[in-house]
């Protein structure tokens, strides 16, 4: 009875791997509306409208239509929610470009 651990609580450790895949595990899934990359330079750019995160056999990615933008190992990724929960920021290394990249995506909480 006192032994049940709550399935819904992260763990405490924010930079460990438990928490990393438990994030993913929390934005797998999530339609979004767009999503913005973060430059070097700080300036925010458009890359994608309408898409979906997902995970799949350890790989977090972020898909718009029919094209892959971001594919990051889900236990490397570090992710973390706006604190208005409309969105999350993902920063990790991208497979795809083959470099460190900091991705905005904002949730759609709305159906088509």
């Amino acid at each position: 009875m006192f032994g049940i651990k709550k399935k819904d609580k992260p763990p405490r450790n924010t930079d460990s791997p438990e928490f990393r895949l438990w994030m993913a595990k929390k934005l797998d899934g999530r339609s979004l509306r767009y999503i913005l990359e973060r430059g070097e330079d700080s300036v925010e750019r458009v890359i994608g409208k309408g898409g979906v995160l997902s995970l799949y056999e350890g790989e977090f990615s972020v898909i718009s239509g029919d094209k892959t933008l971001f594919v990051a190992t889900a236990s490397e990724l570090k992710a973390w929610e706006f604190l208005s929960l409309e969105g999350a920021t993902l920063t990790g290394f991208d497979k795809v470009e083959g470099k460190e990249r900091t991705i905005l995506a904002y949730y759609k909480y709305y159906r088509d």
